[in-house]
């Protein structure tokens, strides 16, 4: 961009010294470098939005093909479903035929293969099972046999049990 070498700047801070003079040099030289951050974080800035807004377009671009593209295949689907549709009803209607006129008006012929709705399948009958009481892994009758404990008490319950009693004399 510009070209500066190190005698140009040594040539620039000595004319900036004759100019300013030492003792305001420092505070012009720390401005200088605080503006020039400043530009520095407003083109980086302005840079971050340009590729931002550039991204955004990209993006929609890519969404509206994307949603062209799913049309499409929707579209597509409605046309392969209308198609299978109609005929499947031009099958149906085939089969089935003309009306029989020696049919009655009351119901369709005994022969006739028509549809008819089974029974509802049946209500839902919840098990006998007692899922809220605790079951052992050992059974109870092992347990009796064994002399294992079966019953399981808290320590205060245990010490009160095996407390000696006192005398009422």
């Amino acid at each position: 961009m510009f070209d500066i070498g190190v005698t140009k700047l040594l040539l620039v801070g000595g004319i900036a010294l004759v100019v300013i003079g030492p003792e305001r040099l420092p505070k012009v030289a720390r401005m200088a470098g605080t503006l020039l951050g400043r530009a520095q974080r407003y083109v980086t800035e302005v840079k971050a939005e340009v590729n931002r807004s550039i991204e955004l377009e990209e993006l929609n671009r890519v969404k509206r093909e994307f949603e062209t593209a799913a049309r499409d295949v929707t579209d597509s689907v409605n046309t392969g479903l209308n198609q299978a549709s109609s005929a499947i009803d031009q099958a149906y209607a085939a089969i089935d035929g003309p009306p029989n006129p020696s049919a009655d008006a009351s119901g369709p012929d005994e022969g006739a293969d028509t549809f008819r709705w089974e029974d509802p399948p049946p209500s839902y009958v919840r098990p006998n099972k007692h899922w809220r009481v605790k079951r052992g892994a050992v059974p109870v009758w092992y347990k009796r046999r064994s002399g294992l404990k079966q019953h399981v008490q808290s320590g205060a319950a245990r010490v009160a049990r095996h407390r000696p009693r006192r005398s009422a004399a």
